[in-house]
């Protein structure tokens, strides 16, 4: 597909001005990071800054590295072919964050580890952390492979820039500044780019409202087609997108990226104090939920503007996410900078999730694969670990070739994390609410999650789900101004409004798939993580059982413990309360206290505490 077939317009020199400089500040920070900071050698500050950062960049760091140029092309696409449901994901994120602030993040935090895989080994053994470090890794490298990837090939198709140079460039600035500058570089330039991504959703939305007259049309016009479907409560699980596959599948995968995923851990980790992470997770929800809100109604202006003249059925772009940098060109084409903007946004979110990635792998390379078995200095470890940064920087551009094999670009991704997070999450999980879970319990958990999970997730790449399962909404050309040869129909036929029925499959059904694919396969993406994480669970409990792990007694510090969830402590306020005004207990409450006092394990834990607390 030539350049000139679709130029609704292309880049001016003011537009590579304003992406140059995006380019331009975040190597600035990592420079300026790596002068500041060049008295301290440790690889802790280097990896962890520190430990000082406070919340609000931590928080708007935590935002921008998963909302990456997959956020910024695909969610609109998204709403564009099946409708704004997706913004459920708010619910999903809201959960997300108080499992991860009252589960997670405690336990994490007290043990104050470098790498969330230090934990596997503490509370089970040396094999299980090795294992879950390679899985990090396998997963982080092929996810940025397609983060530095998708925004690339959106834009080069689009605005005509250059894709290998465009792939390139990114790379090496992050790369870059992750090599200089470490943590602190990573968190800075994260809060920067945030406010990048959020200024181009916005230059976009603001020009289409201005171009259909108002907020109200584009809603009216999305109501109309259908794009407003929010009532759909079906609890079929083979539904690609309906309420249940959303906030509840969509919980798991954020849980798994926010309660242990080593570049989300690591951030939260290294706030000054408890209060300072978990204050950091809720700014964060709310960032979250902005930029969800902006995707969404930037999906639902990119219907308003396009309802009568789809540019994908009628060949105008190759691939669905294409279609926001199309809408750009299209309707920013003739305000110079403009479509700059939007494109340095895309950079920005990849950017932001590439630096993230590239810190948390060397990281975890440094804290599991090497510190363990071989003795180095401080020094040498600091100078490591930017060696390490620069070697999986050089390895997630290549990786960056490879996902342009790949399908669908937010499913890609999302699958990824869901069957590989999903286990890892089932592992976590074992080790933090079940004390009697053991070794051999976690790793039969982990490897039968990964299998069952991997098993789908590769099925369903294999038999891609049928129509009537994933329901694109209709899209028309006929409003279009030029002809095209049979456009295609197909869209048309899957309306939103046909029933959901589920006959009782054939052994198989017209294309020949076996059974499985019609059923077992069809299954909605978002339920692969929650499909792992439960067979991780669940079997890993059962070994555990058989294998004598009632037995066990894990030191109290790795597990949750009933000190560390606000519900302790608001409980507690309300119990004093209300011990105020009645004088008088009755005996139920009265034998729990004098039980809660005498138990040794409650002191200890409390002396405990205070002397292993690190001094700020």
């Amino acid at each position: 597909m030539s350049g000139d077939s679709l130029m609704s317009g292309s880049f001016v020199v003011a537009d590579y001005v304003v992406f140059a400089l995006m380019l331009v500040v975040s190597a600035a920070v990592g420079v300026y990071y790596a002068w500041a900071d060049r008295g301290q050698r440790s690889s802790g500050d280097f990896l962890m800054g520190g430990r000082r950062l406070t919340a609000l960049p931590v928080s708007l760091s935590l935002t921008a590295s998963f909302m990456s140029a997959i956020t910024v092309l695909s969610n609109p696409a998204e709403v564009y072919r099946y409708g704004a449901n997706i913004g459920f994901y708010g619910l999903s994120y809201v959960m997300t964050m108080v499992v991860t602030s009252e589960v997670f993040l405690p336990v994490f935090y007290r043990l104050a580890i470098t790498s969330t895989y230090e934990y596997l080994e503490l509370r089970f053994n040396r094999a299980t952390r090795l294992l879950g470090t390679v899985l990090f890794i396998v997963q982080t490298i092929l996810y940025t492979g397609i983060v530095i990837y998708a925004p690339a090939l959106a834009l080069n198709q689009v605005t005509g820039m250059d894709l290998w140079g465009a792939v390139i460039s990114t790379g090496v600035v992050c790369t870059f500044y992750c090599t200089m500058g470490g943590l602190k570089a990573v968190v800075w330039t994260d809060v920067f780019q945030l406010g990048v991504m959020l200024a181009g959703f916005l230059s976009v939305i603001i020009r289409s409202v201005v171009l259909q007259g108002g907020v109200f049309p584009i809603i009216s016009d999305s109501q109309q087609g259908g794009r407003l479907n929010f009532l759909d409560f079906d609890t079929n699980p083979l539904r690609r997108h309906t309420f249940w596959t959303i906030t509840v599948g969509g919980t798991f995968v954020w849980i798994s990226i926010y309660g242990i995923n080593q570049a989300q851990v690591q951030r939260y980790i290294s706030c000054k104090s408890l209060t300072h992470a978990r204050l950091s997770l809720y700014i964060n929800l709310l960032g979250l939920l902005s930029i969800l809100l902006c995707s969404v109604f930037a999906g639902m202006c990119l219907y308003s503007v396009y309802k009568n003249c789809d540019p994908w059925t009628a060949g105008l772009v190759s691939a669905p996410d294409q279609l926001m940098p199309y809408l750009v060109m299209d309707i920013l084409g003739d305000y110079p900078g403009l479509p700059g903007l939007f494109v340095a946004a895309a950079y920005s979110g990849s950017l932001s999730t590439v630096s993230s990635s590239i810190n948390a792998l060397a990281a975890v390379t440094v804290e599991d694969l090497i510190k363990p078995y071989i003795n180095m200095s401080e020094k040498h470890l600091s100078w490591t670990s930017k060696g390490l940064s620069l070697i999986y920087g050089v390895l997630c551009i290549g990786m960056a070739g490879l996902a342009s094999l790949m399908g669908g670009i937010l499913q890609a991704a999302i699958s990824i994390f869901g069957v590989i997070g999903g286990p890892l999450l089932g592992l976590f999980t074992l080790g933090i609410l079940c004390p009697f879970a053991n070794s051999k319990g976690a790793l039969s958990g982990l490897l039968s999650g990964l299998v069952v999970s991997l098993w789908v997730g590769i099925g369903a790449q294999i038999y891609p789900p049928p129509p009537k399962m994933t329901r694109p909404l209709s899209l028309t050309t006929e409003g279009c101004n030029f002809t095209t040869t049979d456009s295609l129909n197909w869209t048309s036929t899957a309306l939103p409004t046909e029933p959901a029925s589920i006959t009782t499959a054939p052994l198989h059904n017209i294309d020949g798939n076996p059974l499985l694919a019609d059923n077992w396969y069809s299954l909605s993406y978002l339920y692969f993580s929650p499909i792992g994480t439960i067979v991780a669970i669940s079997v890993g409990l059962l070994v555990s059982l058989f294998t004598g792990g009632w037995k066990l007694k894990v030191e109290s510090k790795l597990t949750l413990m009933k000190e560390d969830t606000t519900l302790y402590h608001l409980v507690k306020l309300f119990k004093d309360r209300v011990m105020r005004r009645s004088g008088k207990l009755d005996l139920t409450r009265d034998r729990e206290k004098k039980f809660g006092s005498a138990n040794p394990a409650f002191c200890d834990v409390e002396l405990d505490l205070t002397k292993s607390s690190i001094p700020t």
